[in-house]
């Protein structure tokens, strides 16, 4: 703009001499001076320009190579793949709409389910937020209100959600977390995943499987099951009898390991990782990364390692608990950076 007013005397000058010119020149100065504005208010709020531009060339421009499903018939009710959000949180973040993508991508034939419960008691269209924006360029993304109450109707969770008590606990958002995935699973069957996994492959050829973290510790960050499943329900019957919100993981973790110990009569998962049609995948399935190592998240790596180190792997878990604080360059050569790069261009 400032270089723009240094060219107006200039410009005044051209006018006063050549007078036949006048008009034409005038013409051609508004037109570039309304371009200037128009490009200076855009660079100005990026984010509000993204949600102004028309879905079909807004989706064009961000994802020029989108997979698109190659069947025009809708996707069954059962068999989605599942991501929670159970706090009120509706700005979804880089991790989270990378998880979501990266599902998206790597499974095109199927209906990716967002379900938020900050959407719940608003009936009006999605926040205005740029992630809701990019994944609606999904075709096969669906984000949808996570109804609480109607979720857990029907199982054994309905009374244990309606003890407000439970609220007060230090970890009832996880908790929550841990009884939303477990009756997802049961009565719709399917594919559940947190918002920190970068998924690398397609998951649909495992069937009612779980992930092991450690050698002795199962996790649900992972889950794939048939609907009605007898193993979800005896985790949702666990979860009511054995409940205490108090100690970490005991919902989750923990619970998904004791019922599994029942489920197999065995004391020792690692050398008893499938039985009675349920199977345990070991940690470099989905937790290639050790908790205590997620640091290893944020350091370079080659590429060739990369591919060493995940040659077996479905998902990278990205442990956000830990994780969340940390930053990168994303041009750089992270371990992180590059399944951005690679899994979720977009985000």
């Amino acid at each position: 703009l400032s270089r723009m007013s240094n060219c107006l005397p200039k410009l005044t000058t051209v006018v006063l001499s050549h007078r036949l010119r006048a008009p034409f020149i005038v013409t051609i100065s508004f037109v570039f001076f309304a371009s200037v504005m128009f490009c200076w208010r855009t660079g100005e709020d990026a984010e509000g320009q993204l949600y102004s531009l028309p879905t079909q060339s807004r989706c064009k421009q961000f994802l020029p190579y989108l997979p698109r499903p190659t069947s025009d018939v809708p996707p069954p009710l059962t068999g989605n793949m599942f991501f929670v959000e159970t706090s009120e949180q509706t700005s979804p973040s880089y991790l989270f709409t990378c998880s979501v993508e990266s599902a998206a991508r790597t499974h095109p034939e199927t209906r990716v389910v967002v379900l938020m419960k900050g959407l719940a008691n608003n009936n009006a269209s999605l926040p205005n937020h740029w992630a809701f924006s990019l994944l609606s360029c999904f075709p096969n993304v669906e984000i949808r209100p996570l109804d609480l109450p109607e979720l857990f109707s029907g199982t054994p969770l309905a009374k244990w959600y309606l003890q407000s008590e439970h609220q007060k606990e230090p970890f009832f958002l996880p908790v929550l977390s841990d009884a939303c995935r477990m009756a997802i699973m049961w009565k719709f069957g399917g594919i559940y995943l947190d918002t920190d996994f970068i998924v690398l492959r397609n998951l649909k050829n495992l069937i009612n499987a779980l992930g092991m973290q450690s050698e002795h510790l199962l996790n649900g960050a992972f889950l794939s099951f048939k609907p009605r499943h007898e193993f979800m329900a005896l985790c949702m019957q666990d979860f009511v009898e054995n409940y205490n919100g108090w100690i970490w993981a005991h919902q989750g973790p923990k619970l998904l390991t004791r019922v599994f110990k029942k489920w197999c009569s065995i004391s020792d998962i690692l050398n008893n990782m499938s039985c009675k049609g349920v199977s345990v995948l070991s940690p470099e399935a989905f937790y290639p990364i050790h908790w205590e190592d997620w640091q290893k998240l944020f350091e370079a790596i080659s590429s060739s390692k990369l591919h060493e180190l995940l040659k077996n792997t479905y998902a990278v878990h990205v442990w956000n608990k830990m994780s969340h604080g940390a930053r990168l360059e994303i041009t750089s050569q992270a371990l992180l950076a590059q399944l951005y790069s690679q899994f979720c261009p977009a985000t």
